[in-house]
C-alpha cells in the first residue's frame, strides 16, 4: 500500500497531479482544498495517500494532511459513497465544516456539495455521527481549549441538544473560565 509520496510536483491539472518520486511519475487525484495549498510546479511536495485497487484500475488519492486522509477513509466506508464522491465532499467543505454539519445534523449543508443528494446526505449524517461530529469539532479540528469542551459537556449534561449547546458556546469569549462560560452560555440560551 502506498501511504505517502514525497517528490517533485510535475503537473497540476485539477483534480489530478503528477508527482515524480525517484524517477517514477505517480498520478494522484486530490481534493480542491489540498490542490489550493500545493506548491508550484517543479517544487517538492509531500502527500499522504490512499491507494484504491479496483478490478479495472489502481487509483491513488492524495491529501495535504493525515487528518484529511482519515476523514476520506471514513467517508468511503459509507454505502453509496465512493472515492470520487468523498473527494467532492472534501473539496466542497472543510473538515471543520463537515464535522459541524454532522454534529448539528444539517443535511442542507451537505446537499450543496455537487453529487450529494438528500438521501446520501442523510446517510452520511447518520453514519458519521459519533465518528466525526462533536468529538472532532471539540478536540480535533478546532482544538478547542479544555474550558470550551468542559462548558460544552456541562450544557449537554444539563439536557441541551448538541445544536443548542454549540450555538450557546459561540457566545462565550475565548479564554473564559468554565464557571463564567457556563453562566454566559445559559444566559444566551435563556434569551433564545
Amino acid at each position: 500500500m502506498i501511504g505517502r509520496l514525497s517528490g517533485i510536483l510535475l503537473e497540476k491539472n485539477p483534480p489530478q497531479l503528477l508527482v515524480d518520486v525517484g524517477g517514477v511519475g505517480y498520478e494522484v487525484d486530490v481534493s480542491m482544498s489540498t490542490f489550493y495549498n500545493l506548491p508550484g510546479v517543479g517544487e517538492k511536495v509531500v502527500l499522504f495517500t490512499h491507494q484504491a485497487i479496483r478490478e479495472d484500475a489502481h487509483l491513488l488519492f492524495g491529501f495535504g494532511h493525515a487528518e484529511e486522509r482519515a476523514v476520506f477513509r471514513q467517508l468511503i466506508k459509507i454505502t453509496g459513497v465512493g472515492a470520487r464522491t468523498a473527494l467532492s465532499i472534501l473539496s466542497g467543505m472543510s473538515i471543520a465544516d463537515l464535522a459541524q454539519a454532522v454534529t448539528l445534523q444539517e443535511a442542507g449543508r451537505l446537499v450543496k456539495v455537487p453529487g450529494i443528494g438528500k438521501k446520501t446526505a442523510e446517510r452520511l449524517l447518520l453514519e458519521l455521527k459519533g465518528k466525526l461530529g462533536a468529538d472532532i469539532g471539540a478536540g480535533g479540528v478546532h482544538a478547542a481549549p479544555d474550558s470550551q469542551s468542559d462548558i460544552l459537556n456541562a450544557l449537554l449534561a444539563l439536557g441541551y441538544s448538541d445544536k443548542e449547546a454549540l450555538l450557546a458556546l459561540k457566545t462565550v469569549p475565548a479564554g473564559a473560565s468554565v464557571s463564567d462560560g457556563i453562566k454566559q452560555a445559559l444566559k444566551a440560551l435563556s434569551k433564545g
